[in-house]
Parts: structure tokens; sequence; C-alpha cells
């Protein structure tokens, strides 16, 4: 993997809509392309990691004309990714915003978030989501072989949890025809590893993502392809009709358990 460092004009980047899954009202990426390389992700055709130069100058200089507000730190790209270890660019940012009282949601699939339970856990309203795509080892091993593992991650979510921080689990991005007979084992898993919310958001599949991620399906399974061709046929996300089916089996399975399906 290739380092380099880039220069970059503005660092907090007001979301202009809504945001209704995440509750965001500013976004913060540390770095630029991600280094894990799942295979569903359009972050990881590059295979240069640009982390931002004076970033944590960047940061207080900006934060301090913003109004208060939720800021998603790892709408892009992982902010626990390796080179994290050594830069600490996010546990530094957190520091940040503590000083500034605004609130963070870190979105992440890195066990290397729990160095920074010191601080998240002084952080008033702090949200933490793991991300998972999957029970399946086989499926998960192949689409994320650089993460840890689906259980790993579960563990690490009751780990957050037990140190009062309020973390939930994303099936993020929903994969069709994988996640199907998954569901309500997920929803009780979620329950018994302390998950606070369960969040999801189908796959997208756009340009060149597209056939890099069939390419990658080709090797894992033929059949699961050809179907994937079709569901995405028109569009780059599933078919209507596919994800109205997919959304009842996750809020009838939210109910039943009683797990809240959004934060």
């Amino acid at each position: 993997m290739i380092y380099k460092y880039i220069n970059y004009d503005k660092i907090i980047n007001k979301i202009t809509k809504k945001d209704r899954l995440f509750l965001g009202d500013y976004i913060i990426d540390p770095y630029q392309n991600c280094e894990f390389g799942c295979k569903y992700c359009d972050s990881t055709f590059e295979k240069i990691i640009y982390i931002k130069n004076n970033f944590l100058n960047k940061v207080e200089n900006e934060i301090k004309d913003l109004s208060k507000g939720t800021i998603i730190i790892g709408s892009v790209v992982d902010p626990y990714q390796n080179i994290e270890k050594n830069l600490k660019m996010t546990r530094n940012l957190l520091k940040i915003i503590k000083r500034h009282h605004f609130k963070p949601h870190i979105l992440t699939k890195s066990t290397l978030i729990s160095r920074d339970i010191d601080i998240l856990s002084q952080i008033e309203n702090t949200i933490v989501t793991i991300s998972i795509i999957c029970i399946n080892r086989q499926i998960s091993n192949f689409l994320e072989n650089s993460v840890p593992s689906t259980f790993k991650r579960l563990e690490l979510i009751k780990k957050l949890s037990d140190n009062d921080i309020r973390t939930g689990l994303a099936i993020m991005p929903t994969l069709p025809y994988i996640i199907e007979g998954e569901i309500e084992d997920i929803v009780k898993l979620s329950l018994k590893y302390k998950t606070k919310f369960l969040l999801y958001k189908f796959l997208e599949l756009k340009g060149y993502q597209k056939k890099c991620f069939y390419d990658h399906m080709k090797v894992l399974n033929k059949e699961l392809l050809e179907k994937y061709k079709l569901l995405y046929k028109n569009n780059y996300t599933p078919d209507f009709e596919y994800i109205k089916k997919i959304n009842f089996q996750i809020s009838k399975n939210c109910k039943k358990y009683g797990l809240p399906n959004n934060i």
C-alpha cells in the first residue's frame, strides 16, 4: 500500500439534505481511499491512501465557525484503517470534537476503535455504528478478508456498549440473496451482543464498481452472479419489489425482538 499526503481546501463538509439514516449534520473523513479492500466497495480501486495535510489544524479552524451538531466520521472510508494505528488522526479528531462540544457518529468495521474508548466514553451522546455484511463465514471471508470477522465485530459492539457508548449494528451493504436467510439470526445476535439499534442500506453498483463486483461474484458463486445481473439490470440499486420485501422482513424481525431499526 502506498501512502501520500495531499492538500485539501476544506475538511468538514455540511450535509445539505436531511440524513435520515445516520442523523448527521457534518461529515469528516480523515483519509481518502481505504486499505481494507472490501470487494463490494468503490473506495478500494486505488492502491494509494491519501492523508490530508494539516488535517487537525484545519479542523480546528473550521469547526469553531459551525453550529453545534453531529459529525459523521467515516461516511466514505473507514476512519480506523491500518494507517490510523500510527497517525492517530481519528483519535485526535475526537479530542477536538470533545473540546468543541459536538457529537460524533463513527462508522467502522475495525476493532481499533476500542483503543479510543477512553475518549469516546467522555463525549456526550457519542454514537458508534459497526457494520457487517452477513454471518456466513465463507462469504464474509471472501468479500472482506482484511477486516475482523463478523463475530469479532459483534464482540466489539458489546465491549463498546459495556463502556456506556451507544453502539449499533449496520448490515451494510445489504447484499441481495445473501441476507434473506440470516435476518432473524442477525437480529437475535445483535441483542445478545448488546446492540442498541440496527441500520441497513442496500448495495449500490455504479459504473466500474458493478463490473468489478460482478468479476468477484463470478469467482464466489456464478448462479448468484446471474441473479445480481437481473436484479441490477436497470439501476444501480435493487428493484423496488425486492427492496420492499427485505424492508418488511427486517422491520418484522426488529419488531418481534424489540430491536429499534433506526437511531
